[in-house]
Order: structure tokens, then C-alpha cells, then sequence
């Protein structure tokens, strides 16, 4: 599959911010298109005939033809499918027919697939923190982002799966990976629909300044999710 240099990974979950996050992203101007496709690739060599490993992929291409920012959007699948889907979504980005290893910019939020005190973190009164950490090999594109964010918390877990598969693979690939996590500093267990919408914001503008894109707000469609008093137990526990 051919992507950017620079990849940013989301996945369709369930509280939409995927979604809204790709969505929102947008040419500064004239120089850049969007262009948006499906994908659909085989996991037959895992031994799985009946399923694929699909999403959605938005590149972002100069006038001369150039992928200049790519953003992927999987589907979310549950074990042991996920750990096939993503490894098979990796490796199409950086099979033998690649001629780059493109660096992977992972979002996520507290309030979505993370766990973490981010209380003790408040610095100069912000209501809004944005935590970041490198994983893989060090780029001066990934110290400079990294640089730019707070350190993330002792406590931080993720309980997604595929996040998690995500970060290990990355590591396995030895894939230039950020890992970004949003949340607001208030010792909560839970955010409000404003505070979610905040973290969304701040989140969308960081990641349209790193890639050089615009972050339109208008361009979001965003509903709330309603809270499920079934939760699953979570499958892994990941520590930053």
C-alpha cells in the first residue's frame, strides 16, 4: 500500500474520534488534494479465509504526484483477529515495494482506550494535556514531536486491543512510532461531552501543525456515544 512518509494511524472506535479527527484534517490550500480510498487486504497466509483486514485511507498529494501526509483509519477487531489485521496493515506499508519507512503518528484519548492519573501533569494551569512518548527507532521528526508534548504518567494503561497490538508491532517493524494521548488534567474517572470535545480539538490542531494541514472544525460530525453499563475486562495492560 502506498502511503507518506509520515502516517497518521486511527482506528474507527467506538466514541467516533477517528473518525472526526480524519474528517476534520484538511489542505491548507491549492498545493495539496485529498484524495480518499478503501482498502481491503488478504489474511488467507494467517489461516483466515472469511475475513479481511479493511479501513479507510486519506492521502494527502502534492501537484507533482507526491504523497506528501497519509492518515489510515482501521477497523476495530477483537482477539486473535487484530493481531493479524494490523501486523497485515504494517507490513503492506513497508513491503518490498517500499521505498520509504514512514513514520507512524499514533492518536488517542484518556476518556476512549487509556486509563491514567494526568492530574499531577498540569502545568501553567492548562485544562487541556497533550502526552507524548517515541516508540521504535528515534527520528529528529519524532524527538521534535515528542518535544512539543508533556511525559506521560507512571500510571497510564491501555486497554485496547488494538492499540496495544499496534505498539508492539511497531516495535517488532521497528517503526518510527509517536504514541499521542489527549485528556483534560481534572482527576476524573470520566470526561463530559464539552471536556471530550476539547481534548478533540486540541488533539486535531496539534496534529494538523505537525503535519502541515489545516484542522477545520467545521468539518466535524461528532455524536457522543451512550455509556454501556457492560465493559469487558480489558485483555492487556500496557504501562508508559
Amino acid at each position: 500500500m502506498q502511503v507518506a512518509s509520515k502516517v497518521i494511524l486511527l482506528t474507527r472506535d467506538a466514541n467516533g474520534f477517528g473518525t472526526a479527527i480524519s474528517d476534520a484534517l484538511q489542505p491548507k490550500d491549492s498545493s495539496l488534494r485529498r484524495k480518499e480510498i478503501s482498502f481491503e487486504l488478504s489474511l488467507e497466509r494467517y489461516g483466515i479465509n472469511d475475513r479481511k483486514a479493511s479501513g479507510d485511507a486519506v492521502h494527502f498529494i502534492d501537484n507533482q504526484g507526491l504523497y506528501k501526509m497519509s492518515i489510515l483509519i482501521l477497523q476495530e477487531y477483537e482477539l486473535p483477529l487484530v493481531a493479524c489485521a494490523v501486523h497485515e496493515i504494517l507490513s503492506s506499508i513497508t513491503g518490498e515495494n517500499s521505498s520509504i519507512v514512514p513514520t507512524i503518528i499514533v492518536p488517542f484519548f484518556v476518556a476512549a482506550n487509556l486509563k491514567c492519573d494526568m492530574a499531577n501533569l498540569t502545568i501553567n494551569g492548562q485544562r487541556i494535556i497533550l502526552c507524548g512518548t517515541q516508540i521504535g527507532p528515534a527520528t529528529d521528526f519524532t524527538e521534535a514531536v515528542v518535544a512539543r508534548t508533556s511525559k506521560p504518567p507512571s500510571s497510564l494503561q491501555i486497554h485496547n486491543e488494538t492499540l496495544a497490538c499496534v505498539l508492539q508491532l511497531v516495535r517488532i517493524l521497528k517503526l518510527p512510532t509517536v504514541l499521542l494521548i489527549g485528556s483534560t488534567s481534572q482527576r476524573k474517572s470520566s470526561l463530559t461531552t464539552n471536556e471530550e470535545i476539547e481534548v478533540l480539538y486540541e488533539m486535531g490542531e496539534f496534529l494538523g501543525n505537525i503535519a502541515n494541514l489545516n484542522f477545520v472544525k467545521d468539518q466535524i460530525h461528532w455524536t457522543p456515544p451512550q455509556e454501556s453499563a457492560h465493559v469487558q475486562e480489558p485483555w492487556r495492560a500496557l504501562y508508559g
